[in-house]
């Protein structure tokens, strides 16, 4: 528990991450704390895609501590054990910039088949949990078609379900809406402003500025792998307190786009 009573259920503590000489992550310390929105922003190549796939363990970290809803998946470099590790680790869902859908599964199969082969669920609830999700996502007429039928938007709605069903506490996103074209940007935005109304925990990074100052309750900026800034979310995006967050957030208009 944080020092104002708020819950973590994602702590990070002096996490670093290299490949060969190359320092992706250094010395990251935050934490996130139960039905809070953080957004993450900062320039391509910073390592906040980097950082995600840290906390998910679908990047091993050089050193540091990680703690998912209490349960610690890696302590000062040492990682926990399998066991612990899958337990926690379902806590997580993760959205990906490309949709990372099955394509030769049908909208109905890609929402049910890990709730059969991660969860155990029965076809029948996990059917009832994938159409109730649909429904939510406005993709009720949906259920039979597969990928390739979809737009974009469409893709990563059905995406994001697919994360939902697995009943996460947490939801990281990926830049979710990089991989739209500028028109379908909105409908996804306003899925995850509807998840944040609902007060689920998310980490979202993402370039949307717009976005990130009026739905997250609070931003952080990495540059180089460092965090460079972190504050409330509209305070950090309208009077940065750090020349280079001011330098970065130069680049994008009010509408939040650059």
């Amino acid at each position: 528990m944080s020092v104002d009573g708020a819950v973590d259920v994602v702590s990070v503590e002096h996490l670093s991450k290299s490949f060969g000489d190359l320092r992706v992550l250094a010395d990251l310390s935050f934490s996130v704390h139960q039905g809070e929105v953080l957004a993450i922003i900062g320039p391509s190549g910073s390592g906040k895609s980097t950082l995600l796939r840290a906390i998910t363990h679908l990047e091993t970290a050089t050193g540091g501590s990680i703690a998912i809803c209490g349960t610690r998946i890696l302590d000062d470099g040492v990682y926990a054990d399998k066991a612990t590790l899958r337990s926690a680790l379902l806590k997580l869902g993760l959205v990906f910039q490309d949709f990372n859908l099955f394509p030769h599964f049908s909208v109905l199969r890609n929402l049910t088949e890990a709730q059969v082969r991660v969860l155990g669920r029965g076809a029948a609830q996990a059917r009832e949990v994938a159409v109730a999700l649909l429904e939510k996502m406005g993709l009720a007429g949906k259920a039979a078609a597969y990928p390739c039928e979809l737009s974009g938007g469409q893709k990563q709605r059905v995406a994001i379900a697919r994360a939902l069903a697995l009943d996460p506490q947490v939801l990281l996103f990926d830049e979710p809406t990089s991989a739209l074209d500028p028109e379908l940007t909105g409908e996804i935005l306003e899925v995850l402003r509807g998840l944040a109304a609902e007060k689920m925990t998310m980490v979202v990074v993402t370039h949307e500025m717009g976005f990130a100052r009026d739905v997250a309750d609070r931003a952080m900026l990495i540059d180089a792998g460092l965090i460079v800034e972190e504050g409330p979310a509209r305070e950090l995006i309208d009077n940065p307190r750090n020349e280079r967050t001011r330098a970065f957030l130069k680049r994008f208009s009010r509408s939040g786009r650059t």
